[in-house]
This record gives C-alpha cells, sequence and structure tokens, in this order.
C-alpha cells in the first residue's frame, strides 16, 4: 500500500502518457475535480468538469437523454455512462469520469437506498467502464468514497 494520494498518481499516469481528464459529477458535487486539481501541475491533464446535479443539467448541459432518466432515473447505469461519454465528448478529453449516487441521508428509495453509487469511466476506442457502489456512510464519506472510487478506476485504466 501506499500513501501517495490517488490523484497524485492519476496524475502522474496522465503526465506520462500525455493524456487528459475530464470530470461529470452529481453526487460528489465536484469532489473529484477539486482533488485533481489540488496537485501542483494538474493544468497539464486536467481540462475541466461539470457538476449537473440536477435532472435538468444532466441533460441541457452534458447531454443526458431524458429517455434515460425517466426510464432509470438519475442514480443508475445508464446515466452513469452517458454522463461520462458526454463529458468526455465535451471537453474532448482522453479519459471522463462520472458519478451519480444519493450520498444521504434523505433522497433514497426502497430500490434505491442511501449509499447507492455509479461510478463511470470513458475512454479511447469505446472504452466505457460504469462499477455499482454500495457505501454505508454519512454523506460526506459517501461523497469521500465516491470520490476514491472514480479515482482508483481511473487508475486501474491508466496501469493497464
Amino acid at each position: 500500500m501506499t500513501d501517495v494520494p490517488l490523484e497524485v498518481l492519476v496524475g502522474e499516469r496522465l503526465r506520462g502518457r500525455g493524456w487528459t481528464i475530464c470530470t461529470a459529477e452529481s453526487c460528489t458535487g465536484g469532489l473529484i475535480a477539486h482533488r485533481l486539481t489540488n496537485v501542483p501541475g494538474s493544468s497539464a491533464y486536467m481540462i475541466g468538469g461539470v457538476v449537473a446535479y440536477s435532472n435538468m443539467s444532466k441533460q441541457r448541459v452534458l447531454g443526458v437523454r431524458q429517455g434515460t432518466l425517466i426510464a432509470y432515473g438519475a442514480v443508475s447505469e445508464p446515466t452513469a455512462a452517458e454522463m461520462a461519454v458526454r463529458a468526455r465528448a465535451l471537453f474532448e478529453a482522453h479519459l471522463a469520469l462520472s458519478v451519480t449516487g444519493i450520498a444521504g441521508p434523505g433522497g433514497a428509495t426502497p430500490e434505491k437506498p442511501v449509499g447507492l453509487t455509479f461510478v463511470g469511466l470513458a475512454g479511447p476506442d469505446d472504452l466505457l467502464i460504469v462499477r455499482q457502489y454500495q457505501w454505508d456512510g454519512d454523506r460526506e464519506a459517501n461523497k469521500a468514497a465516491s470520490a476514491d472510487a472514480a479515482l482508483a478506476l481511473a487508475l486501474e485504466i491508466l496501469d493497464r
């Protein structure tokens, strides 16, 4: 195990490949972008990010289809996938990370409990991965766990 923060490792790998990254965040509220931009020199690879918290912003800014939101909901695998794909196209980045979930303590339903989160990554050659998580912390812990999961996914892909 290393003590080097995930955002530093991701930045090193991006810089090594000459790649760029962007984010499309809902429940994390910009935390992933914040962590990436806390690294000195991150302007070499971090292009930008969108906090698309409402369904309206998911549609208008990112171009998530209304049909996806109606059929599956904002917190779903298809929505996370569209967020990542559309952010990557919007920013013309090599990689895009997306996160949508229910940070809590409210907003849950029997089908979608607090802590349910989907993390997406879109990349070159039609690479698209979405992972589902179920966090059991409070709001702040769930947001932190989601940001960690997104950065870990980026690192996994960059280490391939």
